[in-house]
């Protein structure tokens, strides 16, 4: 856990059961917006898992799923973290 909340592409070489680990996913890409990109499609969709991403990189709004990017919260934290 601590090499993926310290890199967020680390998850791209973990197995795939762990992908879909809110808890390792939140850590993730509170530290590595970017994480998201490897994250389960699940939680690519989750407005927690989403929010701290753009929080950290706005510019990762692009791989959320298409719920997000209409969602006013999500949209307004990654223009402001851009």
């Amino acid at each position: 856990m601590a090499a993926i909340s310290q890199n967020g592409h680390a998850l791209r070489y973990v197995d795939a059961s762990l992908v879909k680990d809110k808890g390792l996913i939140s850590a993730a890409v509170a530290n590595h917006g970017i994480a998201l990109k490897f994250a389960h499609d699940s939680l690519k969709s989750d407005h927690d898992v989403v929010l701290a991403a753009v929080m950290q990189d706005g510019d990762v709004l692009e791989f959320a799923d298409t719920s997000r990017k209409s969602d006013k919260d999500v949209v307004l934290a990654a223009v402001a973290n851009t």
